[in-house]
Parts: structure tokens; sequence; C-alpha cells
């Protein structure tokens, strides 16, 4: 199969089992897009990746108030959360990403869009 080649290195972070995850990496590689994937429960999460992400896109915005494991947090800590106890709860869940985050030199992006991705793809042209 031909790859598109780019200067760009893709990575995808996510979960093995989420199927969002797996939707993202099918378009991926429907399209010719070489990438890796990084599973965030065995490959680890570590503080440099959340400083980095919530850097560019914040804490806000990465944090899956949607998932199970943020409805199991006590109501008190999900009322009171902060960017730092965002990210030290992440740490602790991976789960709590909101998935899959795809990040490159040039874009990042959290959850999966295929006019998002196309758009990005496009700009790879």
């Amino acid at each position: 199969m031909n790859r598109r080649v780019t200067s760009e290195v893709l990575t995808v972070y996510g979960i093995k089992s989420c199927d969002t995850c797996r939707k993202a990496r099918k378009y991926l590689t429907e399209n010719n897009i070489e990438h890796r994937f990084h599973d965030l429960r065995d490959d680890g999460l570590d503080i440099q990746m959340l400083e980095r992400w919530t850097d560019r896109i914040g804490w806000e915005r990465l944090l899956n108030k949607k998932s199970l494991t943020w409805r199991k947090i006590p109501e008190v800590d999900r009322g009171d959360m902060t960017r730092d106890k965002a990210m030290a709860a992440m740490i602790d869940r991976p789960t709590l990403v909101k998935r899959p985050v795809l990040e490159a030199e040039q874009f990042m992006a959290v959850g999966f869009s295929e006019k998002r991705f196309s758009d990005f793809l496009a700009r790879l042209s």
C-alpha cells in the first residue's frame, strides 16, 4: 500500500478498546496516512504529555466529562476542578482523557471528526 509521505509524524493517543479511537485509526489507514498508536493504558501517560497538550488546547477540552470515569469522581471534587487537579486525575485515570488525541507538529485534535481530519490532510497535500 502506498503511504503519503509527509513531514508530519502523526501520533494517535487513545485506548485500543475505544470505538472512537478505532474509527480515527481506520480513517487514517484508509486515507494512507502513516501514523503510530500510543495506548494510554499500556504505553502510559505522563505529565509532560499532558502539559504539552493543555498548553496547546487547554485542560478543559482534554478532560472527558462524559466518561463513566468522570461520573465516578465525587461531586465535590468535580465541582472544584482546576488545571492541576484535572491533570493529576488524568494521570491517575487515563480514561479521563478525551479520545483520541491526534498530535503532530502542526496539528492537534481531540475526539474524532472526519471533517477536521480531512481539512488537516488537505493542508498536508
